[in-house]
């Protein structure tokens, strides 16, 4: 998958996403922005709308501190031809966009849940908690120019399939809506993207990362496209560090 990103739309993301995560608010750099995020394994990233290649790699070549995520909205093979063997892939990331006039109102919760709002600053926080408590669902959605950025969609895996995610992005979309946002945005895992669709959502493009792993880390290959010629295999085996460690699964940060 390759191309680009409306600039507009990540933009957005990247601002929702940093008041959403309650994060230094982004800076604009070489046609992309770089958010100070200061977590453990996740020190900062570099959000490109489009691959600028020879920005890129100038830029890769001076970081060599592990936890500096680089992403761009373009073709995995070209993000990985950009920086060099010290770089590995990791999850991509699909940009999703809605006009949220034409999102259908909330449901009520089923029975036994109970649905509770809140606004946190310019982030709206909605949670629904079981019979005895518990949180069942959660979402947040971050006000920004217009557009409402969608965060942190969960639903418990023991209380999945009983509509509760949809609840929570009609009540984050409606009342978003009425605050004035006119565009939700979120970023969802590929394997995801499908049930945002089935809410009105369109696809925007897909966001390619790479980050030096820290020591030991096991590194994520998944998502890369399987039809692959003989180079690329052979630089992305270059990447699998360290030597004895096991390819697993991994959540990954979009």
């Amino acid at each position: 998958m390759s191309g680009s990103a409306d600039a507009a739309l990540v933009e957005a993301w990247v601002t929702g996403w940093a008041l959403s995560r309650i994060v230094s608010a982004p800076i604009r750099v070489a046609g992309g922005h770089r958010v100070l995020v200061g977590e453990p394994g996740h020190a900062e990233r570099f959000v490109f709308p489009a691959l600028d290649a020879a920005t890129l790699s100038e830029m890769a070549a001076r970081i060599t501190t592990p936890g500096i995520f680089l992403k761009a909205f373009c073709a995995p093979e070209a993000l990985l031809a950009a920086v060099d063997v010290r770089w590995s892939p990791q999850p991509p990331g699909d940009l999703m966009a809605v006009d949220l006039v034409a999102v259908p109102p909330p449901v009520a919760p089923a029975a036994g849940y109970v649905r509770n709002l809140r606004a946190e600053g310019a982030v709206l926080v909605v949670e629904i908690h079981d019979a005895d408590g518990a949180l069942a669902a959660s979402g947040r959605a971050a006000l920004t120019g217009g557009f409402a950025v969608f965060d942190k969609i969960v639903t418990d895996p023991a209380h999945q399939r009983r509509g509760l995610g949809r609840v929570v992005m009609g009540v984050l979309g409606e009342r978003a809506r009425a605050q004035g946002a006119g565009q939700g945005v979120l970023v969802a895992t590929p394997e995801g993207r499908a049930l945002y669709e089935v809410l009105g959502w369109r696809f925007e493009g897909r966001m390619e990362t790479v980050v030096i792993p820290e020591e030991g880390e096991v590194v994520e290959l998944g998502g890369l496209d399987a039809e692959v010629d003989g180079s690329r295999i052979d630089k992305v085996a270059l990447r699998c560090v360290p030597a004895k460690a096991q390819v697993a699964p991994s959540a990954g940060r979009p």
